[in-house]
């Protein structure tokens, strides 16, 4: 019996087969990587992005906020003082540096919660990989958004996000 409805049965299976097949070659499951990536969800916590106000000034103020939520500890924040020439921050002080062990990061999220001024974020990128270790301490240089993101920003130096009434635009 069971012989009998494997033999009836075995065109059926041959068809679904060749249907998938079928399916997969008219729309490909592949994409091109290096020029086409797959979109991210909304909530995707990628590569680290320290921002900037829309006149280039940075929002880091040096709090070390952020280094003290990380669970493993893999953010080092070194503040010091603003000066007349050296104008980085629109506080009284900014973070002269500000590294992340990527290797050690667990992309938790905890430090974006804890930055008062939304000067950190888990921006959309995930290639992360490369050849040598040395090439995953990232500093501040690398963690900077450029200029021409910044201008659309629509937060002011003034206050922290909470405390702003334009609604941010990323």
């Amino acid at each position: 019996m069971s012989a009998l409805r494997d033999v009836l049965m075995g065109p059926i299976y041959i068809g679904k087969g060749l249907m998938t097949t079928l399916k997969h070659v008219v729309r490909p499951a592949t994409i091109q990587y290096p020029e086409q990536q797959k979109p991210v969800p909304p909530r995707h916590r990628g590569r680290h992005i320290l921002h900037r106000y829309a006149d280039g000034l940075e929002k880091c103020v040096g709090c070390e906020l952020c280094a003290v939520a990380c669970p493993v500890g893999c953010i080092v924040v070194e503040a010091a003082e603003n000066t007349p020439e050296h104008r980085v921050s629109p506080g009284e002080r900014y973070a002269k540096r500000y590294e992340i062990n990527l290797l050690r990061c667990i992309y938790c999220g905890m430090c974006e919660e804890a930055c008062p001024y939304d000067a950190i974020t888990m921006g959309p990128r995930y290639d992360l990989a490369d050849d040598h270790p040395d090439k995953f301490i990232a500093v501040k240089e690398d963690l900077l958004e450029p200029l021409s993101a910044s201008l659309r920003d629509t937060a002011r130096p003034s206050a922290a996000p909470s405390a702003q009434k334009e609604p941010r635009k990323w």
